[in-house]
């Protein structure tokens, strides 16, 4: 697999917005917080920018729209008068759990993003197809997300093969290979450290425990009552990479995390053997092809905050990915979610987008 620097993002939306003197709105909305972006349509000038480190609220219907708006909604009217803009051309909501977790977004938000931001056009987005955007532009390719969570994104952009998703099913089903996923594998090594087992028992870890959280024993107690379960967990997977380099049990979680995030890849790529979604990527028992050298590889980028953890985790990373996409080019992400959820934005403001829409991933709203 070649790395090769990152390509801009394709075709930045070069129409003619109706209302060219209206900017766009973008919201990132995920595991570790809820980010705002205020935009020009047409990409000029930079980004007026407002974060909250705390998610939103999950209720009966899963993610509560009134907690997103509650903080949404001040920090928009807050950009519009820095902006001297009145109004909104159009929006992009992306949200952690848009399609399995999004009934009461998808039920609120159109009518109140319409009334309160004068908003056009609205896109209910995932946070993979954020994500996807933010990475690749508008064109065909794979990208991972790995944060928090996890899920994998592929298309080809045409109608008929749509996205292909893998993962990203939350951290009690899924989200293998996640910082969520990482720190719960390196916080059960530290636990069966404590108990003096043998098996799987990391020293090191329990020591990294009780330095952030206290007494092993009253773990349980902090975690387990705590709405922001996944991202208290992703807060210890950066100890898993820092004890790698000597604790042969972080070393082993980094490597299984690695092949997680590549089978995900590979899930969502289309190949010419395999058309089912549901097939899984087996691993391969000759030695990978080399990649190919030409524009025919597909483009497979990795974005998301746990990859700042370097070394430990990108070096098995890279070999995974080798093993299970050998003829696959990966490339830098060129920019993160909340880029994507403004190139969306942007894209509806000038009737540029050609990114599938799917119920769940990708729902516009005129």
């Amino acid at each position: 697999m070649d790395v090769t620097p990152g390509d801009p993002p394709a075709d930045l939306p070069t129409g003619h917005p109706r209302h060219a003197h209206s900017p766009v709105l973008a919201v990132d909305s995920g595991g570790s917080g809820i980010r705002v972006a205020l935009t020009a349509a047409r990409g000029e000038g930079p980004a007026l920018t407002w974060s909250s480190p705390d998610p939103a609220v999950m209720g009966a219907r899963g993610i509560d729209a009134q907690s997103l708006l509650d903080r949404v909604l001040p920090a928009a009217a807050r950009l519009l008068r820095e902006a001297g803009a009145e109004r909104c051309e159009a929006v992009c909501v992306g949200a952690s759990g848009m399609a399995t977790l999004g009934d009461d977004l998808r039920a609120v938000l159109p009518d109140a993003l319409r009334d309160a931001l004068g908003a056009r056009r609205l896109a209910l987005a995932s946070d993979a197809v954020t994500a996807y955007a933010g990475a690749l532009g508008q064109r065909p390719g794979v990208v991972v997300a790995v944060g928090t969570g996890l899920v994998a994104l592929g298309t080809d952009l045409t109608p008929e093969g749509g996205w292909r998703r893998a993962d990203g099913w939350g951290h009690l089903l899924g989200d293998c290979g996640s910082g969520a996923w990482i720190g719960r594998a390196g916080l059960e090594a530290a636990m069966r450290a404590y108990d003096g087992r043998e098996e799987g028992a990391s020293p090191a870890l329990l020591a990294r425990l009780e330095s952030l959280f206290g007494p092993a024993p009253e773990l349980p107690g902090k975690l387990y009552p705590r709405a922001d379960r996944p991202a208290l967990l992703a807060s210890f997977a950066p100890e898993v990479g820092r004890c790698a380099g000597t604790d042969p049990v972080a070393a082993r979680i980094l490597r299984e995390a690695a092949r997680h995030i590549a089978g995900a890849a590979a899930a969502v790529c289309p190949r010419p053997d395999r058309d089912s979604r549901r097939t899984q990527p087996t691993r391969p028992t000759h030695p990978p092809q080399p990649a190919l050298q030409d524009d025919r590889a597909l483009p497979v980028a990795l974005t998301g905050g746990l990859l700042r953890m370097g070394e430990p985790l990108l070096t098995p990373l890279h070999r995974e990915l080798q093993l299970q996409l050998p003829q696959a080019r990966l490339i830098t992400a060129a920019d993160d979610p909340l880029g994507g959820a403004s190139l969306v934005a942007a894209a509806l403001a000038t009737d540029t987008l050609r990114l599938p829409t799917e119920a769940g991933l990708l729902r516009i709203i005129c």
